[in-house]
């Protein structure tokens, strides 16, 4: 069987996001990146979006030539239809459940499909994401399972053998980190800090040692803590 040579990422301009796509450039030599405006309250992620791939071309001249077209969906009937604290100025919370108010319903399930529906376009088998089940919030889509079931409906629905990867599944924040580490050393781990955004408050002012933040949010306090672990490991 033919190794794939090109990959889709689904890119928001996050730590995960980031990490994950420079995985892809390291792996495959044709790479596309997709990103959804949703009608998030940290719409400030699109921008961080354009000062990642812009800083990628710039200062990794080995994978600049990979780093193909980006794709950014209008997808605001998501944000019209969701009741949340990312796409709504409400606290954060989480219901007797434990799921936080940040989840947004169906979310990750609609951004693979139009991702698979452009990988389809564009002659694209492997879809690349950053969802985690080790360190994460609880949403059910980031679930393995649930990448599974959507693989396995997107490649019958589409009469096409998607493979739907995530490379940061099984890893904490962490992890994340030393993976970055790993495939870029330094200059990756200061992009990401530099340039990539997390905060659900949308805080892209207040530096802190792992990045811009509000510091209290829960996509902060994981960042935060995940760096800090990462740190003390590293000695």
């Amino acid at each position: 069987m033919t190794r794939p040579t090109s990959a889709l990422v689904l890119f928001s301009g996050g730590q995960d996001s980031t990490t994950c796509l420079a995985s892809a450039l390291k792996s495959y030599r044709h790479v596309e990146t997709i990103g959804f405006d949703y009608g998030q309250r940290h719409r400030v992620e699109l921008d961080a979006r354009e000062h990642v791939l812009s800083a990628i071309r710039q200062d990794f001249p080995q994978w600049a030539e990979r780093l193909a077209d980006d794709h950014l969906i209008d997808l605001g009937v998501l944000g019209q239809i969701s009741e949340t604290s990312l796409t709504r100025e409400t606290e954060i919370t989480e219901d007797e459940a434990g799921l936080p108010s940040t989840f947004v319903p169906g979310r990750n399930l609609v951004f693979l499909t139009l991702a698979a529906a452009l990988a389809w376009r564009r002659d694209i088998d492997v879809i690349i994401g950053g969802m985690c089940e080790t360190d994460y919030s609880g949403y059910p889509d980031c679930r393995r399972d649930t990448i599974d079931a959507q693989q396995k409906a997107l490649s019958l629905g589409m009469d096409r053998q998607f493979t739907l990867k995530t490379p940061l599944m099984w890893l904490d924040k962490a992890e994340t980190w030393q993976l970055a580490w790993d495939i870029g050393g330094k200059a990756l781990t200061d992009l990401i800090i530099e340039k990539t955004h997390s905060c659900y408050i949308g805080d892209n002012r207040t530096r802190h040692e792992w990045g811009y933040g509000c510091g209290k949010c829960p996509a902060c306090t994981l960042r935060a803590n995940g760096y800090r672990k990462w740190q003390e490991r590293q000695g």
